[in-house]
């Protein structure tokens, strides 16, 4: 089963020109923060087990992380409706 992050990977670009008047600057932040997330883009880290010493690459968390609360990364309040208005259209371009 895909996550939303390879939904709007694969249909992003797609769905921003179709509908890029009516999406705000933030539901634009929050589709590109999702896309973004856990891949070479951010970057990544190292990670290694102490006992067999195995090692993996684990690419790092995109900013959603910082959404708790409804708090955005740039410090405003996120609204709840960007989030669902994107999944709502999205859960029509994937459906099994």
């Amino acid at each position: 089963m895909p996550e939303v992050a390879d939904v709007f990977r694969r249909y992003g670009e797609d769905y921003r020109r179709q509908h890029g008047g009516s999406l705000s600057t933030g539901q634009r932040r929050v589709m590109t923060a999702i896309a973004r997330c856990r891949t070479a883009s951010l970057g990544g880290h190292i990670e290694q087990c102490d006992a067999c010493g195995h090692q993996r690459l684990s690419y790092n968390s995109c900013l959603m992380g910082k959404f708790r609360n409804g708090e955005s990364a740039g410090g405003r309040v996120a609204d709840p409706a960007d989030f669902q208005m994107i999944a709502n259209d999205f859960s029509a371009l994937y459906s099994p």
